[in-house]
């Protein structure tokens, strides 16, 4: 019964985004079969980690990106808004392709500081986005804030 009612949800969601006008569904590349395409991959020794952004048919995930150097939020989120955009860009994508960002603030009243660095850096139709403010021990890496998205290409 469960799986059923996954099966329908996945279809609901498939007729939603086929009908929204985004025009993704429309140019989408099938991922029936496709394999996930990983690129800039960290390694902890020899064995690798995580990669700074996975492609799979025409969307491309982009790692979490920190600002590791001593500064402000507003420092810290320009720095990390860069390296998101270099990283869209080498996966040939950009900003306005962007569909969904994830915030992590240290510390939550840097909210205010962040959004005004944030605004306008993805286009007159910005994504949707989630802002989360970490628990005890902070972002790692010291930084004020880090950021991944989901784009298409």
């Amino acid at each position: 019964m469960q799986e059923q009612r996954r099966s329908l949800i996945k279809k609901l969601f498939g007729s939603l985004v086929a009908v929204t006008g985004f025009g993704i569904a429309a140019n989408a590349k099938s991922t029936k079969g496709a394999e996930k395409e990983a690129y800039n991959v960290e390694y902890d020794q020899d064995v690798p980690l995580f990669s700074g952004h996975t492609i799979l048919g025409n969307l491309v995930f982009i790692a979490g990106k920190g600002a590791h150097f001593e500064g402000d939020i507003t420092a810290h989120t320009d720095h990390v808004l860069k390296e998101l955009e270099k990283e869209l860009v080498l996966a040939g994508s950009s900003m306005e392709k962007v569909l969904k960002v994830t915030v992590y603030l240290n510390d939550i009243a840097d909210y205010k500081a962040m959004n005004d660095t944030y605004k306008g850096r993805f286009g007159s139709k910005p994504p949707v986005r989630s802002t989360i403010a970490v628990a005890k021990g902070g972002v790692p890496g010291d930084s004020l804030v880090e950021m991944d998205c989901i784009a298409y290409i």
